[in-house]
């Protein structure tokens, strides 16, 4: 009963006293085809100062953490119309040198060639490849860590992968963003077995053209059969 009584009371009005707030953290993963990289920005608060950051910013009064962490893409990319999933709740007492400061953690997926960097953000924003970075400020690099975690999970689950390609692509094209992300080497056979399995793909009887190599076939991700397929029970693991 003690216990209980304590979380009722914990229910309560907030203390005016209690100096708590919380923030968003975006991990924007781009691709350019050849590698992984992360979007950041140089730290400019000790003890961090040089050091490469996240993208983040407080939650503001008048808004949700969904809200803010679309904001914050939009001021880098223009666009907020991003594939964008929550990963989790980052709350060590110390993590920041402001004081007591709660992070909820995003990544987003953009394709670097597809996307241009505003004018207000870009001149401070850097792409950084992901298997190059070793630290970061705050707790920042295992955010990244856990995101990147998360998202070689998801990929293997969802098609999120097609955010990261061309309208227009290969199969080997695609073949590499896997092996990319997933840090692994697929076997060719099998791969385009499992995606004959799943039927996801419209052939769109064109070649890649102005290539130094034979060109290939190129498809597009179909959506709308993918969505009707999954709603029937259609499992997307690859």
């Amino acid at each position: 009963m003690e216990s209980t009584s304590r979380i009722v009371q914990a229910l309560g009005p907030l203390d005016e006293e209690v100096k708590l707030r919380c923030t968003v953290d975006c991990v924007i993963f781009g691709y350019d085809q050849e590698d992984l990289k992360v979007l950041t920005i140089e730290c400019n608060m000790e003890p961090f100062r040089g050091m490469p950051s996240l993208l983040g910013d407080f939650v503001a009064q008048d808004e949700d953490a969904d809200s803010a962490a679309k904001r914050i893409l939009k001021y880098c990319t223009g666009n907020d119309e991003i594939y964008l999933e929550e990963v989790k709740c980052f709350s060590k007492p110390d993590r920041h040198p402001f004081g007591r400061v709660i992070t909820i953690a995003y990544y987003s997926l953009v394709s670097i060639p597809q996307t241009i960097l505003t004018d207000a953000a870009g001149k401070h924003l850097n792409w950084r490849s992901v298997d190059e970075i070793t630290c970061m400020a705050f707790d920042h690099k295992e955010i990244l860590d856990t995101c990147l975690k998360q998202l070689r999970h998801s990929l293997r689950e969802k098609p999120i992968g097609f955010n990261l390609l061309p309208k227009k692509f290969s199969l080997k094209q695609l073949q590499t963003l896997y092996e990319v992300v997933l840090d692994i080497e697929l076997d060719k056979r099998n791969f385009r077995r499992k995606l004959r399995s799943l039927n996801i793909l419209i052939d769109l009887e064109e070649q890649q053209r102005e290539v130094n190599h034979r060109p290939a076939k190129l498809y597009k991700f179909d959506d709308k059969s993918f969505e009707k397929k999954r709603s029937n029970g259609l499992k997307f693991e690859i």
